[in-house]
């Protein structure tokens, strides 16, 4: 299965759910897809879907899929990473109204320099990332490594995450 998920960000994220669609639709995803839509306007005609699940309910599909795509919000990437996953990432950008601002273009941009994520900036080029996904999720250091070198690297990655989280919230209010 591969679980798709656009959070909870009352923009649309038409994108991502359109092209997963077509995908399906095309014959080159032929597994089970499931789509937690959010506040997209497309309803896809191809993929399960929901709107909203419960967060213990996403961590079930995180667990059960075999690919999982998501916007780039650190609340759906963490879940993923501390699950020992790559997920790939599709970040909303304000070229196309999906958020406010560019943060979740920076926020991947720094994951993908630090071999955390696979990231796809263009959506033309999703398809072959899908295709192409445990060789990409190998050559970033995933499964094959022991779980204890796993589990430092997660541990360390948390850290400068909360660090950098620190950093924008504490500029932000120097702005205001």
């Amino acid at each position: 299965m591969i679980l798709v998920t656009v959070g909870t960000h009352e923009q649309p994220f038409d994108r991502l759910v359109q092209e997963m669609d077509r995908l399906v639709e095309d014959g080159v995803i032929e597994e089970e897809v499931f789509i937690q839509t959010g506040y997209t306007t497309v309803v896809p005609q191809h993929c399960i879907h929901e709107a909203f699940i419960s967060f213990d309910e996403m961590l079930r599909k995180i667990d059960q899929a075999r690919i999982i795509i998501t916007h780039g919000g650190p609340g759906s990437i963490m879940p993923v990473l501390y699950r020992r996953k790559i997920p790939v990432v599709v970040p909303r950008q304000k070229a196309f109204s999906e958020h406010v601002d560019d943060h979740q273009l920076r926020f991947v941009q720094m994951l993908e320099r630090n071999n955390r994520v696979i990231a796809v900036y263009d959506i033309s080029g999703l398809g072959g990332v899908v295709k192409d996904y445990e060789a990409k999720a190998v050559r970033l250091g995933y499964p094959e490594q022991g779980e204890a070198e796993q589990d430092m690297k997660i541990k360390d990655f948390a850290a400068k995450l909360d660090i950098l989280c620190r950093e924008i919230l504490f500029s932000k209010r120097a702005i205001k």
